[in-house]
């Protein structure tokens, strides 16, 4: 067997250890910042901006209980920097026309039940129940106790677009009372009509939550010959519509020196909706329930303390915010930190929690995949070798012994090129060994065979210590069984 003194240029060794491969660092990280740009994108898109502080609620008549109670409101949410613009409207009916309607730039608005028939109420929901808004029906005469018997007098039912009016409309009409009919219905509301009845200009009057102010119903309950109708089918009215409730005025709850009522009264009252757009600000369904507690959360003659408000709904799904707040509260941070603070670090935990989550798992991947790829340089050269030494193996490879040593020595070559991170030294000289015991054995199948015994077994012992096999004592059956176990080694 020849060897070469001289080794080629090829064999150099070009190879260059580096503190860290910047390359593979790269394409390393690369997917984790893709995934970190997925998720921030995700958690900006997702989260709410900053609550307005401007909104507007659309109330009722001037003097109405819904004007009071927006005032109020009005006054509790400056507290807080929040701005509430208090709109008079004709009452709940057009209060949901605006908010359906998306040209109107209406935040909100209070709305007693039963008066959304036939308007477009997708895209609203309630924030709960503020408070009962009774019907009143006031009337002249000889005791009354049912609406048929109204039939063919004059009834006044408040004006167009008031609540009272939709409502005392379905009512009547449930009664056999409808316009058209022999019972006049007249468009007095309010103060307008207990006027008209105290002139005699009607016979009955229907007041309800959005049309009667606390004057109006004193002045009218104390008024000689004025009667409170006192609903005897009141049970049968809240199976019938269940946005309706029954409550009972006990006697004397009015004027306890002059004993009005006399007799205990029953009325039925819908309840009174905060609605809201579904667009409204989750901060803002806190604060705005928040304010409605204080306004409406003490005991009055309709109600208990701490009745309202309250989850209960009819017409309107209640908000997934309004929901939650009636479930468990305010939110932590907006119970220990001032409104605006709160709002901000409430944006940044929506921001930060989702990119954490997502990245604290990819970092920890990234040094495996970082090690995966400096290895792999490595590994890939092992194919090369096992197929370099199977074909040393076969029968004629000293015919193509050149051939062989020529691709070896490429792959020398290339391995001898490559830019290696120090930490991964070891990996590199363990590549350079199995190179060497590639070449050795493929010189001592090479071995010519005519040689001489001792160059014979000189080149057998090479094969055997490259392929972990001790050499052995001459074979006394002869060279046969030296070459058999040469091939097996």
């Amino acid at each position: 067997m020849t060897t070469d003194s001289n080794q080629p240029a090829h064999r150099r060794l070009r190879a260059r250890f580096v503190a860290i491969s910047w390359r593979d660092l790269a394409v390393s990280f690369g997917p984790v910042v893709l995934i970190a740009i997925a998720a921030i994108w995700l958690a900006v898109w997702l989260v709410q901006p900053a609550p307005p502080r401007t909104v507007t609620l659309s109330a009722g008549p001037e003097g109405s209980s819904f004007w009071t109670a927006a005032q109020r409101y009005k006054t509790i949410l400056a507290r807080d920097g929040i701005t509430l613009n208090v709109l008079t409207s004709e009452g709940s009916r057009q209060n949901v026309e605006r908010l359906a309607d998306d040209k109107q730039n209406v935040d909100l608005g209070l709305v007693q039940g039963g008066v959304s028939q036939g308007l477009d109420t997708e895209g609203l929901v309630s924030l709960g129940s503020m408070f009962y808004a009774p019907i009143s029906v006031f009337y002249r005469g000889d005791r009354v106790t049912k609406l048929s018997d109204f039939t063919g007098k004059r009834i006044a039912i408040g004006r167009e677009g008031s609540g009272a009016r939709a409502l005392s409309l379905t009512l009547l009409k449930a009664n056999g009372i409808e316009p058209g009919g022999p019972t006049k219905l007249t468009a007095y509301d309010g103060q307008e009509a207990a006027q008209a009845l105290i002139d005699g200009r009607v016979d009955a009057a229907m007041l309800t939550g959005d049309t009667a102010t606390g004057p109006t119903m004193g002045k009218l309950i104390r008024t000689p010959g004025v009667r409170l109708m006192d609903f005897a089918q009141a049970d049968a009215y809240t199976r019938r519509f269940t946005y309706l409730n029954q409550l009972t005025l006990p006697r004397g709850v009015f004027d306890l020196g002059r004993n009005l009522p006399a007799q205990p009264v029953h009325v039925i009252s819908p309840t009174v909706e905060l609605v809201a757009r579904e667009s409204l600000h989750p901060a803002l369904s806190d604060l705005l329930i928040e304010a409605a507690r204080e306004v409406h959360g003490k005991a009055n003659l309709l109600q208990r303390a701490g009745e309202f408000p309250s989850a209960q709904v009819h017409e309107f799904p209640i908000s997934d915010d309004a929901a939650r707040y009636y479930k468990s509260g305010k939110g932590f941070l907006y119970r220990h930190l001032p409104f605006w603070i709160a709002s901000l670090a409430d944006r940044i935990v929506v921001l930060l929690v989702p990119i954490i989550v997502v990245l604290i798992p990819a970092f920890r991947l990234v040094p495996s995949l970082y090690s995966w790829r400096v290895k792999s340089r490595l590994y890939r050269w092992y194919g090369a070798l096992i197929a370099l030494e199977r074909e040393a193996l076969a029968d004629d490879a000293h015919t193509e012994y050149k051939n062989l040593r020529h691709r070896l020595d490429a792959v020398e070559a290339a391995v001898n090129r490559l830019k290696i991170p120090l930490a991964y030294a070891d990996q590199f000289y363990v590549l350079r060994e199995h190179i060497g015991f590639v070449r050795a054995r493929l010189d001592a199948m090479n071995a010519e065979p005519g040689a001489s015994d001792a160059s014979g077994v000189a080149g057998r012992d090479v094969v055997r210590q490259a392929g972990g096999v001790q050499p052995q004592a001459d074979d006394p059956a002869g060279d046969g069984a030296t070459e058999k176990t040469s091939k097996e080694a």
